[in-house]
């Protein structure tokens, strides 16, 4: 593969920019394996972080082939594999307590990969038709509720001593309950997304599908402060957000700050950055925002997507009910 993406400031390069593990396969299926990703990558057009996902997915399964055989996988190890060798693989997966929805995603990684090689008639496999995904249980946002989620904004500001940083730590945060972001959607932002008199934002979300989010006077006021006082870049594709060391801020340390207002508020493991997403659409739907409307703000494809979050609104009216109504038998 010739062509590689921009590296990010400060950012660790994705998996799917390294050469195949020489224990997971020969050549021939390394090369099948970069050849995949960069069909994914400019055919498929994938986001930079579903092809980390894909390349970690199909790393661990090939690594997997060639422990299983006893020997470094080749193309012809991969068109003889059985039923029984994938079942394996998520028995594997299972005893390693790997989560569901994970095998899931590893699954599809797979099927597309075999597809791919079968269209480029480089192997062919139909047992991997008959392996079935893993039942997922229906997972229902947790979100915040909105004193929680004020509070949370509050005190965001109080875990750095820097005073540009904790202007940061509030505008990040401030970011991802007014707009609604994924935390990498937040973290890609650069300084040309941004100006300071504009009224919605272009957000490049799942399957590098651009949406535009309105941006609150809260949300402006929270990025302006800590734009004013941020000791570093100025230039158009400079990252909107840095770490204390100069280079885009990471995933992992929103997180953290995160992680520790927790702990200092008393709330529940499930507040987490992405939880604050989950509490902008379920505080709006509360406010009486159209379901339509609320899936083009999160970028949904799908209406089902959104419409968990009614699971959530209903529950909390019937809690409401039980509480207030004099014969609710309280």
């Amino acid at each position: 593969m010739t062509t590689k993406p921009s590296s990010r400031s400060g950012a660790k390069a994705p998996v799917w920019d390294l050469d195949l593990d020489p224990t997971c396969g020969n050549g021939d299926v390394a090369r099948a394996y970069r050849g995949f990703l960069e069909h994914i990558r400019a055919e498929k057009r994938y986001s930079h972080h579903t092809l980390d996902g894909y390349a970690r997915d199909l790393t661990a399964f090939l690594h997997f082939v060639s422990h299983h055989l006893g020997g470094i996988a080749g193309l012809n190890d991969l068109a003889s594999l059985k039923t029984a060798d994938f079942r394996a693989w998520l028995a594997r997966r299972a005893a390693q307590e790997m989560a569901k929805t994970s095998t899931a995603r590893a699954l599809s990684a797979v099927r597309s990969f075999f597809r791919w090689l079968d269209r480029q008639d480089l192997a062919s496999n139909a047992a991997i038709a008959t392996i079935r995904t893993p039942k997922l249980d229906r997972a229902v946002p947790k979100p915040l509720t909105a004193s929680d989620a004020e509070r949370t904004l509050d005190l965001a500001g109080s875990w750095t001593t820097e005073e540009w940083a904790a202007r940061r730590d509030e505008a990040v945060l401030t970011l991802l309950y007014g707009c609604g972001l994924r935390i990498s959607e937040a973290l890609d932002l650069n300084r040309k997304d941004w100006a300071a008199d504009q009224a919605t934002v272009r957000v490049l979300g799942k399957g590098n599908k651009e949406r535009l989010v309105p941006v609150l006077p809260a949300v402006q006021a929270a990025i302006t402060a800590y734009l004013d006082l941020c000791p570093y870049g100025s230039d158009a594709d400079d990252p909107l957000f840095y770490g204390l060391r100069g280079g885009r801020l990471n995933a992992r340390t929103v997180q953290k700050l995160v992680q520790q207002l927790r702990h200092a508020l008393g709330l529940p493991d499930s507040a987490t950055p992405h939880a604050l997403r989950h509490s902008f659409a379920t505080h709006l739907l509360a406010g009486g925002g159209d379901l339509r409307a609320i899936q083009e703000l999160l970028g949904h494809a799908s209406l089902t997507t959104t419409q968990r979050y009614t699971e959530i609104d209903t529950g909390t009216l019937l809690m409401e009910y039980a509480k207030a109504h004099p014969r609710s038998g309280r």
